[in-house]
């Protein structure tokens, strides 16, 4: 099977690039320590190559006799970045651990039909630390992003949420960042087989793409969406509305279910301009075949509106508030 870094986290390597005379004096003196110690991993020049243990300690060494200024760093793709801002990258290494212990569990919400009947449920992720305390899934998907594991927390979210999927009998949207998906032959065959490996009708999931960051590369989604299309799965579209999600982009992508964008759901029984663009993400969705699904319902008469107008699918906290999943309950 094909493996890659970014599905588990391993230490990072800090690039450091060493600029001014008065600088550069101590490199052979800093290389033959770092040697010694097991903390170098390549030197080129101006430029070392140090494994994350090392940072802390050079970053002091830094301050205390060299001139931070004229000192760059970055890991892996990233930009150069100035050296006083590695101790941000190192304040939020707990993300490892999140991952490698997958620290997740899900909270579920209910997708209804126009009857109010359970249609679905979203999954939604939420995070503990070491302690046991809950963490702001924000603050921890903002963290792999800073550390490069976007990839990683999202297969962890991916694969536990398909696990957890196995008790609850309805459909079940699971969310996925298309950014985070480098191949899709490749990163997206576990979850498939793990589906193949609990049983679970490829039927009963839906994937979500989600846009916690803007998508530049849409072939590259095609190729992802493509991926789940070919393998009879289902995907829906979030925050249709919002961000990238223009009609354009919802023509080209195609997906079975629309979830238009809350901004335009809140309110719009009685806001013409928030009408005019629901009824026309409806008209849209309907165009291409994808079921419409109205998100962040909260007040009955934007339900009922929305329902009238066409759309077939609903959610918010007047159909119910995220709620952790029934421990050994099926929910039919």
């Amino acid at each position: 099977m094909h493996s890659c870094n970014a599905c588990n986290p391993t230490e990072l390597f800090y690039k450091i690039l060493i600029s001014g005379e008065n600088n550069t004096s101590h490199l052979p003196e800093l290389i033959s320590y770092l040697k010694s110690n097991d903390l170098l991993v390549n030197a080129r020049k101006n430029i070392i190559v140090v494994r994350e243990t090392a940072v802390a300690g050079l970053y002091d060494y830094f301050k205390d006799i060299m001139d931070i200024e004229t000192i760059q760093f970055k890991v892996d793709g990233s930009t150069w970045r100035p050296i006083h801002e590695v101790n941000e990258l190192l304040d939020i290494q707990w993300i490892d651990q999140v991952i490698l212990n997958e620290k997740v569990t899900f909270h579920i919400q209910p997708i209804v039909t126009g009857s109010q009947e359970v249609f679905a449920y979203e999954m939604l992720a939420r995070f503990q630390d070491d302690a046991g305390n809950s963490m702001p899934p924000n603050e921890v998907f903002t963290a792999a992003k800073k550390r490069n594991r976007t990839y990683a927390i999202d297969r962890v979210c991916r694969m536990v949420a398909v696990r957890n999927a196995v008790n609850i009998q309805k459909k079940v949207f699971i969310n996925f960042i298309p950014t985070s998906i480098y191949s899709p032959e490749h990163c997206l065959r576990t979850t498939v087989q793990l589906a193949n490996q609990l049983g679970i009708s490829y039927s009963q999931l839906v994937f979500e793409v989600v846009e916690t960051e803007n998508v530049d590369d849409i072939e590259h989604l095609k190729k992802i969406l493509t991926y789940y299309r070919k393998r009879g799965l289902h995907y829906a579209l979030d925050d249709v509305g919002e961000g990238f999600s223009t009609i354009e982009v919802l023509e080209q992508l195609m997906p079975n279910y629309m979830k238009l964008d809350m901004k335009f759901v809140q309110g719009v029984s009685v806001n013409p301009t928030k009408q005019i663009a629901a009824k026309k993400f409806l008209k849209a969705a309907l165009h291409i075949g994808a079921v419409p699904l109205a998100e962040g319902i909260e007040q009955r008469e934007d339900f009922e509106w929305l329902k009238e107008v066409g759309y077939k699918l609903f959610q918010g906290y007047l159909f119910g508030k995220p709620e952790p999943i029934p421990a050994d309950v099926s929910l039919e």
